[in-house]
């Protein structure tokens, strides 16, 4: 949605609150409408909404396991600082990995700001090699694209690099390097770049996500993924996170929820399905879908290099599973290039190759207990323990948590079920 003169008109007789200093954390959150989004001027800066509640003028995106970049003013400009750097990642407790990423964080801090807005962005580059920033999805001047030797010199270890532009148009987009793409982005360099509207139109949403999807591939013992893989990766995360890390997206029943999902991996579309609702697909990076474009869905495919807007009303207490639907990602380390011994008894056969090979774990009749048998070091199991036993997950997968009359957002713990509403064994 653009802005018109009508609207300026309109906000510069309403406009009462300033803007802030510096960016507030994260709290619950905010509207970004289904609605054309036709390539628009540049909107002057002046014209903001009051402010919402902790001074911002909008709700910031809840970036799970992540953190929020803040910004200071300068003369009418945020400025935002950028340092591209290495990071040690804990995907799991007993799992680090070294990555790539900005500000200590990978994926990098989340970056938002409001249509209209004039920003700078300053990008010191502490890395041992070249790099650049592009921002996917922003409508910015040529020379701000961040595409090394073609439209920029590239950022040499050590230096400084100012990028500023005006927001032109509004929607989840993402930050990446676009020089040496796959090493960089192989070893996690990403981050979200979410512009809200200025004049969000209905419906209203009350709390508002952000996952990041990637894959790895992390020899089992090692702490340092080989990001020139192409195919076949044994790790996937959210937000850097593999499940039970990954922190669960808590809302109040009742409330419209929007989940903004990025895929910034190297090969592979990930079908993210989400249990106990359904949602429409109302925006990509590409920016918001009308809402006559929009079905209802319980997946939604998100491609390589693209993000997807999910929303849907929490009308249903519970815990319920958000997680990729290609199985595998569901699990960790799981790569071997063995057969499975699927039906034979192999016992015998055991006993006489561990006499030659004494670490050797045959693969029976199935996964979920293998990696207890034991393993390497820096690498975890792919079941943990739920509410009701073993819970076969350790990649891709998190927790909507619905509950009525809660007062905060934090991890409420497992649902408590009303009697007679969990299957149960009658043989």
């Amino acid at each position: 949605m653009t802005l018109t003169r009508r609207h300026l008109l309109l906000s510069a007789v309403a406009l009462a609150a300033s803007r802030p200093v510096v960016a507030a954390g994260q709290a619950p959150h905010d509207q970004h409408s289904p609605g054309a989004a036709p390539r628009p001027a540049a909107p002057p800066p002046a014209a903001a909404p009051p402010a919402a509640a902790g001074g911002l003028p909008y709700a910031p995106v809840v970036f799970a396991n992540g953190k929020t970049l803040g910004w200071e003013m300068d003369q009418g400009v945020k400025v935002f600082r950028l340092v591209a750097e290495a990071v040690r990642r804990e995907f799991a407790p007993g799992l680090e990995v070294n990555c790539w990423g900005y500000n200590g964080e990978s994926p990098g801090p989340a970056i938002e700001a409001m249509e209209g807005d004039r920003v700078r962005i300053y990008v010191t580059n502490n890395l041992p090699v070249s790099t650049t920033v592009h921002w996917h999805g922003l409508f910015l001047p040529n020379g701000m694209d961040g595409i090394g030797g073609l439209t920029q010199p590239k950022i040499k270890p050590g230096q400084t690099f100012k990028y500023e532009f005006t927001l032109k148009n509004h929607g989840t987009f993402m930050y990446h390097p676009h020089f040496d793409e796959m090493f960089q982005m192989g070893l996690g360099m990403m981050g979200f770049f979410v512009v809200h509207p200025r004049f969000p139109r209905p419906p209203k949403v009350d709390r508002d996500f952000a996952i990041f999807l990637h894959e790895w591939l992390l020899v089992p013992g090692s702490y340092t993924p080989d990001p020139t893989e192409m195919n076949n990766f044994n790790l996937f995360t959210f937000n850097g996170k593999v499940f039970p890390a990954t922190e669960p997206l808590v809302a109040r029943l009742g409330q419209r929820v929007r989940i903004r999902i990025g895929n910034l991996s190297t090969t592979n579309s990930h079908p993210i399905h989400l249990h106990g609702f359904s949602f429409k697909v109302t925006g990509t990076d590409g920016g918001p879908i009308p809402e006559s474009g929009q079905w209802p869905e319980v997946t939604v495919s998100v491609p390589t290099g693209s993000a997807r807007d999910i929303e849907f009303l929490a009308d249903a207490e519970g815990d319920w599973g958000l997680h990729c639907h290609k199985v595998h990602h569901l699990m960790n380390g799981m790569g071997h290039n063995l057969p499975l011994m699927l039906k034979m008894k192999t016992q015998d056969l055991d006993e006489r190759i561990r006499k030659h090979f004494p670490q050797y774990m045959p693969m029976g009749v199935g996964m979920a207990e293998m990696m207890e048998m034991g393993r390497p070091q820096n690498t975890i199991g792919s079941s943990f323990e739920g509410p009701f036993g073993e819970l076969d997950a350790g990649g891709m997968f998190t927790v909507v948590k619905v509950r009525a009359g809660i007062a905060t957002y934090e991890d409420p713990g497992s649902y408590k079920h009303p009697p007679g509403t969990v299957a149960e064994a009658v043989s």
